[in-house]
Formats: structure tokens, C-alpha cells, sequence
């Protein structure tokens, strides 16, 4: 069992930064793949970001790529995403989410433990 908690979230002009946590619980957590995904009003859930268990892979999406850098600190059983050049379509909910498969997943349903999500607010 892993519970996942979110923070840094907040309100932010375009063109600023952010650094999202996610303290991950339990004893198994350098076992799973972590993920990041967001969600907007009236919008699916979209992938962001995903890191391997071991932290030597990692993925983004196309539209984040060379603005988000993610990471993960086992010792501390954290996971960060650093979110860099802000625009107002990057304004979501963000949640971090566990999976235990072979392959690092980039879609929700492959995901088997989520946080509560933290709000990321961007003005222009």
C-alpha cells in the first residue's frame, strides 16, 4: 500500500516557476514507477510527466518538454517536478500517481495508487 500526498501547488504569473512534491508512505516505494498528471475544468486527465523506479528513465509529454524536469529522491520517498516557464494552459490540478508494471506507464488506468492532487494556478 502507498499513500501519496501533493504540495507546492499555487497561483503564479506566466512565465514563473513551481516545485511540486509528492511524499510517497510506505515501505516499497523505490519499487514503483512514479507518474504526474494533471487535470483542468471540463478536461480528461492528461499525462505530464513519469520517472522510472529506478530514476535512470523518464518521460514527458511533448508539450512540457524542456519547461517541466522531474525527479525522484528514494532516500526521502519523494518525488519533484519542477515546473519552469508557466503559461496559463498549465493551469490544472497536478497529481502524482504509483504503478507497479514493467514498463513505465504514461496513461491513468496503469496507475494504482493516487495523491489528492494540488491546484497549479497560472495568470497571465
Amino acid at each position: 500500500q502507498v499513500q501519496l500526498v501533493e504540495s507546492g501547488g499555487g497561483l503564479v504569473q506566466a512565465g514563473g516557476s513551481l516545485r511540486l512534491s509528492c511524499a510517497a508512505s510506505g515501505p516499497t516505494f523505490s519499487r514503483y514507477h512514479m507518474g504526474w498528471f494533471r487535470q483542468a475544468p471540463g478536461k480528461e486527465r492528461e499525462f505530464v510527466a513519469a520517472i522510472s523506479w529506478s530514476g535512470g528513465n523518464t518521460v514527458y509529454w511533448d508539450s512540457v518538454k524542456g519547461r517541466f524536469t522531474l525527479s525522484r529522491d528514494t532516500a526521502k520517498n519523494t518525488m519533484y517536478l519542477q515546473l519552469n516557464g508557466l503559461n496559463p494552459e498549465d493551469t490544472a490540478v497536478y497529481y502524482c500517481a504509483a504503478a507497479r508494471t514493467i514498463v513505465l506507464p504514461t496513461t491513468p488506468v496503469h496507475y494504482d495508487y493516487w495523491g489528492q492532487g494540488t491546484q497549479v494556478t497560472v495568470s497571465s
